[in-house]
């Protein structure tokens, strides 16, 4: 049962709107419903440890459930519709503990404000899609000036090639906790070992609809997926309330460990929720609005699939 408050009305009405223009699709989540799911695991290099006392990102390897996705409310959108992918990693820590880190290929997120997101659904009708139209981007741009950046780099944005071969960022920041209580500023990203490999548009248009999802499970067949995870450092002044703002690119970078994607076969039952706002000793949320609004929405969302609605 989802708790009635303020902040959870909004996550509702937000989740009603997504419905209203995207359909209702019993037992999909209600924003990346195309997806697929594998057993991974997760092995730290240990370089985190003077930042954070978190167990998974300092010693022992642990395992992790990774959900890739297209980021359209509809579950029968192609892939080549959509634009921006996910990438969402579940560590299953020792003694039941869990940590989700939600990545997308964009470093930024369209909003600030759980308000103006809700907002800004009601002026894009073509978000059904997963992108959104030119005219409905300048009126957007009018109303909404901090969303300029995201959906400027969306239309930009080229199609990856494969699920492993893209660039994911987790565009909340977070607090990394260590042993002595000092907490320091992160922002974490995914970077694959194949590289980054993206379509033309002509090359687009001869592909099938679920060639994601297609080409992952017979890449898996033959060998393993990695992900290295970055961790970037925050420095003085950088934001940590405002998702729609890129840190500095000059900002020192570590080498946290690798998510090795080994499983043969994708996990069927797609019950599990990515809520960023579940972690660990060790790594606290940042100021950012929009981290308890997604927790609130993937609640409700998670409410109305678990019922088969």
């Amino acid at each position: 049962m989802v708790e009635n408050t303020n902040e959870t009305v909004l996550a509702t009405r937000t989740v009603n709107y997504i419905e209203k223009l995207a359909g209702t699709h019993p037992g999909y989540r209600r924003a990346h419903a195309k997806g697929v799911l594998f057993q991974a695991t997760f092995t730290p290099t240990g370089k985190a440890s003077h930042y954070t006392k978190a167990a998974h990102l300092t010693r022992n390897e642990v395992s992790a459930i990774v959900r890739f996705s297209n980021s359209s409310p509809n579950p029968a959108t192609a892939d080549a519709l959509a634009a921006v992918k996910g990438m969402s990693v579940q560590f299953q820590l020792p003694e039941g503990d869990i940590h989700s880190l939600v990545g997308i290929t964009l470093p930024i997120f369209v909003t600030k404000s759980p308000q103006t997101f809700f907002d800004m659904l009601k002026t894009i009708t073509s978000f059904k899609e997963g992108k959104p139209d030119f005219k409905e981007m300048v009126k957007l741009f009018a109303t909404y000036p901090e969303s300029r950046a995201a959906f400027q780099m969306i239309r930009k944005l080229k199609h990856t090639k494969s699920y492993a071969k893209g660039r994911y960022y987790a565009v909340h920041a977070f607090y990394l906790i260590n042993e002595e209580g000092e907490r320091t500023p992160v922002k974490f990203e995914w970077e694959p070992e194949l590289g980054v490999e993206t379509f033309t548009v002509k090359e687009l248009a001869t592909l099938p609809p679920d060639y994601l999802e297609a080409e992952l499970a017979q890449r898996l067949k033959t060998e393993e997926v990695r992900f290295r995870l970055h961790i970037v450092i925050g420095e003085e002044h950088d934001p940590t309330d405002d998702p729609t703002k890129e840190w500095p690119k000059e900002r020192t970078r570590i080498d946290a460990g690798v998510l090795s994607i080994h499983a043969k076969e994708m996990i069927k039952d797609d019950t599990f929720i990515f809520d960023p706002t579940i972690l660990p000793t060790g790594i606290e949320c940042s100021d950012d609005e929009i981290l308890p609004f997604r927790k609130d929405a993937y609640a409700v969302s998670y409410e109305r699939r678990r019922k088969g609605q």
